[in-house]
């Protein structure tokens, strides 16, 4: 299924009827006199000071409890780089229409036009007690981890930068889905991994979590190995002792994972691949290699790319809307291992089930199969089954607020939101 969009019809889109993608909407009655004095003065000292005796009021009375920041400061912007923190503002509009359209989730957008990663997480801490979690969006490598993992530390609320796991949670899907299809052990595959950056590491080390064991990562400069002096502490994670070629990092290799950019690995480095490989070319919008080039050297390999005029789109629009639900829901203070397992777990089971009529009437008839491993983004059944699994998990961890669990009851009502 493919797409064209136009300059002219892309900018019309963003200006009219109004300019820009978001607005707010008003929750309550605010029709009288009445209205105006519980919504205002005097009525809203009440919550007020019912926060003041115990902050987790703040999710009974406030919007806080279904309400996520998305913020960047525009320094790895989709495909455009660092283009600023205002340039990127159109992005995460549209991250945020994601969120509520998706997943019910309301969300403001916000640019921090701050690139010190100390000053960054200064002025996110400060607004934190507005929202009930933050997605950090296109915030480059490697102080991305750098932000993280300090606002994941110093929060008591959901913090998670979806480039880095978005990519990596689906991306597993996939992986487990492929990996059973072509019979393949976790641990027995070789997987190689073209790129270096956040989504590059955090789907390496997903993929090690899931058992993997044997990864050889390249960037720029070749293969990461220990006799290279210019890795940092990130890419070390993964530096092998053999100072490989590429081609002899490609042989016999199981999966290539590229996260890089167009031609940076070929059809002749596929052709020395397994008989059976995984191929998730995920440079957008023009993938490192394409599927027919893929499928001249390796006919049965199983191939995923980033675009939707392909089959097994990798998109993190299968992820993070429904995580945050599961996250917001059961109160969760973070975003743990657990909960991305068990996400990754019920997006790849999800596959395996049969479409819905309103999933068959978008993309005609899908089969759990080699072009089918992965859900497509308007299967309804992705907040059921993914934010279900993810809240589950949270609890299940220890990192749920909320005192008492119905798994099968949270089920329902989720069914209920979605009519």
């Amino acid at each position: 299924m493919s797409i064209t969009v136009t300059k002219e019809e892309s900018l019309a889109y963003h200006e009219f009827p109004k300019p820009g993608k978001l607005g707010i909407e008003v929750t309550v009655p605010f029709t009288s006199q009445k209205d105006l004095a519980l919504a205002y003065t005097p009525g809203v000292a009440n919550p007020c000071l019912e926060i003041e005796k115990d902050p987790a009021n703040a999710f009974r009375y406030t919007a806080k409890k279904n309400l996520v920041a998305v913020i960047s400061n525009g320094t790895a912007v989709l495909g455009l780089g660092d283009i600023g923190a205002l340039a990127s503002k159109p992005v995460m509009e549209g991250k945020s229409i994601l969120f509520k359209k998706f997943s019910a989730i309301d969300s403001f957008d916000i640019e921090v036009d701050e690139k010190d990663p100390a000053k960054f997480c200064e002025i996110v801490e400060a607004i934190s007690p507005t929202f009930g979690g933050i997605n950090l969006e296109d915030i480059s490598a490697p102080t991305c981890f750098e932000i993280e993992k300090r606002l994941v530390k110093s929060l008591d609320i959901p913090v998670m930068h979806d480039d880095q796991h978005g990519t990596a949670i689906i991306s597993s899907s996939g992986l487990l889905n492929a990996a059973e299809i072509f019979g393949k052990e976790l641990k027995e595959m070789k997987i190689v991994v073209v790129g270096a950056g956040a989504a590059a590491i955090s789907c390496a080390r997903m993929y090690r979590v899931l058992g993997v064991q044997n990864i050889i990562m390249l960037d720029s400069k070749g293969v990461i190995h220990n006799g290279r002096d210019n890795l940092n502490e990130f890419k070390k994670e993964f530096s092998i002792d053999e100072a490989l070629t590429q081609t002899e990092a490609f042989t016999d290799a199981d999966m290539v994972l590229g996260l890089s950019s167009p031609g940076s690995f070929t059809k002749e480095d596929i052709s020395v691949m397994s008989d059976t490989p995984i191929v998730f070319a995920l440079s957008n919008p023009t993938p490192e290699v394409f599927p027919d080039e893929v499928r001249e050297v390796k006919p049965n390999a199983i191939v995923g790319t980033g675009r939707s005029d392909f089959h097994n789109q990798v998109n993190n629009v299968l992820g993070f809307p429904f995580i945050f639900r599961g996250a917001l829901d059961v109160q969760a203070t973070e975003i743990n291992m657990e909960m991305k397992k068990a996400a990754a777990f019920a997006i790849a089971d999800l596959a395996k089930k049969d479409v819905t009529e309103h999933v068959r009437e978008i993309f005609g008839d899908l089969a759990y199969g080699k072009e089918y491993i992965i859900p497509k983004p308007f299967d309804k059944r992705l907040m059921i089954d993914v934010s279900s699994a993810v809240a589950k998990a949270a609890v299940d961890t220890g990192v749920a607020r909320v005192s008492e669990f119905d798994y099968e009851g949270y089920r329902e009502d989720l069914s209920n939101m979605l009519g």
